[in-house]
C-alpha cells in the first residue's frame, strides 16, 4: 500500500477513534492504514459501446487490466510503463467506452440487476456511474429515471449519460421525497443514499474533518425517509436496493432494521457475490438490530482493498 501524501497531518477526532475502535476492535489499525493509502484505479467497460475483449485490444499495449471478481465488466487498471493515473484523459474515456468507477461502487447495480424492458428508478443518481451501469444492463431498453436533488450535479449526470450512449434514461431534478406523489410504479429502484461517507476516506480525507455524530443521526433519518418513499413506489414483487459508502451502523443496519420493523410486506433477500465480506453489525453501543440484517453486505476498505460499502436488497411482497 502506498500512503496518501499528507495523511499524517490529518487529525483523527478522538470521538471518531473511540467509535471505530469499538466497531472494529483489533482491525482498527488495519482500517486506518487502508484509509490513509491510495485506492486502486478501476474502470467499468461500457458494453453499450464496446465489449471487454475489444477494449483490451485497444489498450493492452500500455495498460494492464486485472478483473474485478464481482463485476464481469469491471477491471483494475495499471499503467505498464511507470506511474500514470489520468484515466479520464484516455480517448476511450472520452468516447464513452469506459467509465472510471471505484470497484465497490459497481456492486449495487449488480445486486439490483435491472433487465431490458423494465421501469427503473435511480433515486439519487448523480454523477451517473450507477445510472450508466444500469442502462447497460438494460441494453438501453425500458425506462430508467435518473433523479438528483443537487442541480450542480445534474450537469455531470447529463454529460456522463450522453458520453456513454445511454438512450433509455430520463433525468429529473427534485427532492427524492417528492416522488411519493408519483403515480408511476417501478420494477426496480436503487437508493444509493447520501451518507457520511466513512468508507471513502482514502478518496477524500476531508471526510474525517467533516465527521460528527450529529450528522450521522440526521442522515439516518433522511435515509430512512428516502427508503420509505422508494418502497412505496415499487410494484408488487418489485425490488429496491439500498446502498451507502459509509460504515456507520446507524446509517446501514440501523436504517434497514428500522424499516423492516414498520413493513411486514418487505422481504430482505440474501445475495451471493465473489467478494470478501465482514459480518453485518447486529449490536453496536446501545443499539440492537434485527438479525435479518445478516443478509446484507458490509465491506470495509481492508476486506478487498476498495472503498467501504453497505448494500441491502429488499423485495415487496
Amino acid at each position: 500500500m502506498e500512503k496518501i501524501d499528507k495523511a499524517s497531518s490529518i487529525e483523527v477526532k478522538p470521538r471518531f477513534e473511540e467509535r471505530y475502535r469499538a466497531l472494529l476492535g483489533n482491525d482498527y489499525d488495519k482500517f486506518m492504514a487502508y484509509s490513509f493509502s491510495y485506492i486502486r484505479k478501476a474502470i467499468r467497460v461500457n458494453t453499450l459501446k464496446i465489449s471487454p475483449s475489444e477494449l483490451k485490444k485497444r489498450i493492452d499495449e500500455i495498460w494492464q487490466l486485472d478483473p474485478i471478481p464481482w463485476c464481469p465488466e469491471g477491471f483494475w487498471i495499471t499503467y505498464k510503463k511507470g506511474k500514470r493515473f489520468d484515466i479520464g484523459n484516455l480517448q476511450e474515456h472520452q468516447l464513452g467506452y469506459i467509465y472510471v468507477q471505484e470497484a465497490a461502487s459497481m456492486i449495487p447495480p449488480i445486486v439490483l440487476a435491472p433487465k431490458p424492458g423494465e421501469i427503473v428508478l435511480d433515486l439519487c443518481a448523480a454523477p451517473g456511474s450507477k445510472t450508466s451501469q444500469m442502462a447497460q444492463y438494460m441494453k438501453n431498453e425500458g425506462v430508467l429515471i435518473a433523479n438528483d436533488v443537487q442541480f450542480a450535479r445534474l450537469k455531470a449526470l447529463g454529460m456522463n449519460v450522453q458520453r456513454c450512449g445511454v438512450a433509455n434514461t430520463v433525468i429529473s431534478h427534485m427532492q427524492g421525497f417528492a416522488f411519493k406523489h408519483s403515480t408511476i410504479r417501478f420494477d426496480k429502484i436503487l437508493v444509493d443514499a447520501p451518507c457520511s461517507g466513512t468508507g471513502t476516506i482514502r478518496k477524500s480525507l476531508k471526510t474525517l474533518k467533516m465527521w460528527n455524530p450529529s450528522m450521522i443521526t440526521r442522515l439516518a433519518a433522511q435515509q430512512l425517509a428516502l427508503l420509505e418513499v422508494a418502497f412505496g413506489l415499487l410494484k408488487e414483487g418489485g425490488t429496491v436496493v439500498y446502498s451507502t459508502c459509509t460504515l456507520e451502523p446507524e446509517e446501514n443496519e440501523g436504517v434497514i432494521s428500522n424499516f423492516l420493523s414498520k413493513h411486514p410486506d418487505a422481504v430482505l433477500e440474501a445475495f451471493d457475490l465473489p467478494i470478501k465480506r465482514s459480518p453485518p453489525i447486529t449490536q453496536f453501543l446501545n443499539h440492537t438490530y434485527s438479525p435479518e440484517v445478516n443478509k446484507c453486505l458490509r465491506i470495509f476498505p481492508h476486506d478487498n482493498d476498495t472503498e467501504g460499502f453497505f448494500v441491502a436488497k429488499m423485495r415487496k411482497k
